[in-house]
Order: structure tokens, then C-alpha cells, then sequence
């Protein structure tokens, strides 16, 4: 069993599902996914918004529509970096998620949030954009490119930040992957987001120290609040 702790601010559930396996998270996003989006089929009102935040042992995921060769490793060598795969239903292409990470899967009716789905990306990336920018640490957006860059019109362009969604009845499921102390030799396994030209980072890179993570989910988690209370 894993730990939650669930919080209620502007209507919007804080929810910590701590270390957990993918295959499980996966799960409990499509149990929660389905219910509410059976309710919007029902036309069901003040369906729950919930954030979810958790991190996850070493696991490379591949978008539907994403490329199998940009995973450069084969099923043994996973297996020697304790590494698991999965082949999933959101957007984007391969990813990595590990110790170190915040994963955020934000299961949201962005309906009755007033956005579409193209700016609650959007949203998701000023979340992003801001925290860092609390950190010392300046991002921007890539022309062409979802999730959050820094140094982008320069040749050491680097992500911080991996975006990946699906949705449907305008209810979300999947989310971000951002770098705070991962460890970034992971990302050496694999073209990130089908990359081969650009560079990953993390906060703790670009700091030179170890990050509170508990601190940076709940900045992430206020400045999500702040940006749609506006």
C-alpha cells in the first residue's frame, strides 16, 4: 500500500502517491480516468479535479504515435539497469521517469476549467515555467515542442521538463515529468521525446545542489492554482 495524503485547496485535490510502481500508477490513473469520464458522459456536475503527484522506479515510456528504435537498449540490458518499458496512450514519444523525478498525472475535467486541451498544455508549461524561475532557474517553451527547455536557440538547448497527455470528454490523464535530482545517465539510454540533437537536465544539475522535492510539488501544485484562478 502506498501512502496518500490528499489535500483540498480551490477546489482542486492535492494528492501524493509517494514511490510507486508504473504499472500500478497506470492503473489507478485509468480507474480514476473512466469514472469521471463515464460522469461527463452522464452529464454529471462537479466531477473531483485531482493533482496527482508521485515518483516511480526506473521505467522508459513510449508514446502511441512514438518511434521503438528511439529506446536504444535491448530487454537484457533494461534489465541490468533495473529499468523497466511500456508502450502507453498518451502523446509524445519515449520518456524516462526515475528516482529523483516529479511526476505529475493532473486527472482534470478542463471543461469546467475553461480550457482546451492545447492550453491546458499550455498552462502545465507556465507551471513549470514559473516554479523554476522561483528557483533561479530560467525556462522557456520550444517552437515545435511540448514541456519546458532552457537555452533553447543555442546548441546546449536542454529539457527540464517532459509533457505527455491524453484526454478525452475534455477529462486528462497522464501529465509532466519533471527533473529535480534525477539521475540524468538514464536519458543516455534513449533519443528523449525522440530528440537526438538536444540535451536533458534536471534542477539539481543546473543548481549544483540536492532539491527538496516536497517543496517543489507543492510550488508546482500552487502556481497550477494560481495560473487558472486568474
Amino acid at each position: 500500500m502506498h501512502a496518500i495524503n490528499t489535500y483540498s485547496y480551490i477546489e482542486m485535490n492535492y494528492i501524493d502517491w509517494g514511490l510507486i510502481d508504473y504499472k500500478e500508477a497506470w492503473d489507478k490513473q485509468e480507474h480514476i480516468f473512466e469514472k469521471k469520464v463515464a460522469a461527463k458522459i452522464n452529464s454529471e456536475k462537479n466531477i473531483e479535479q485531482d493533482f496527482i503527484f508521485c515518483e516511480h522506479p526506473h521505467v522508459y515510456t513510449l508514446g502511441k504515435h512514438g518511434e521503438r528504435n528511439n529506446l536504444l537498449i535491448n530487454d537484457d540490458f533494461l534489465k541490468k539497469i533495473n529499468a523497466t518499458y511500456y508502450h502507453i496512450n498518451r502523446g509524445g514519444d519515449i520518456t524516462y521517469h526515475g528516482f529523483g523525478q516529479i511526476v505529475g498525472y493532473p486527472i482534470l475535467d478542463i471543461e469546467s476549467l475553461g480550457l482546451s486541451l492545447k492550453g491546458y498544455i499550455s498552462t502545465i508549461e507556465e507551471m513549470i515555467i514559473i516554479t523554476m524561475k522561483e528557483y533561479g532557474i530560467e525556462s522557456e517553451r520550444l517552437d515545435g515542442a511540448t514541456g519546458v527547455w532552457i537555452d533553447t536557440n543555442t546548441p546546449k538547448a536542454r529539457k527540464i521538463c517532459a509533457i505527455g497527455v491524453k484526454a478525452s470528454r475534455h477529462v486528462t490523464m497522464h501529465g509532466f515529468a519533471l527533473n529535480v535530482n534525477t539521475d540524468l545517465k538514464y536519458f543516455q539510454y534513449i533519443n528523449p521525446c525522440g530528440f537526438v540533437d538536444k540535451g536533458v537536465t534536471s534542477m539539481s544539475k543546473e543548481l549544483g545542489r540536492e532539491i527538496d522535492m516536497e517543496e517543489v510539488r507543492h510550488k508546482l501544485f500552487e502556481n497550477f492554482v494560481n495560473i487558472i484562478s486568474k
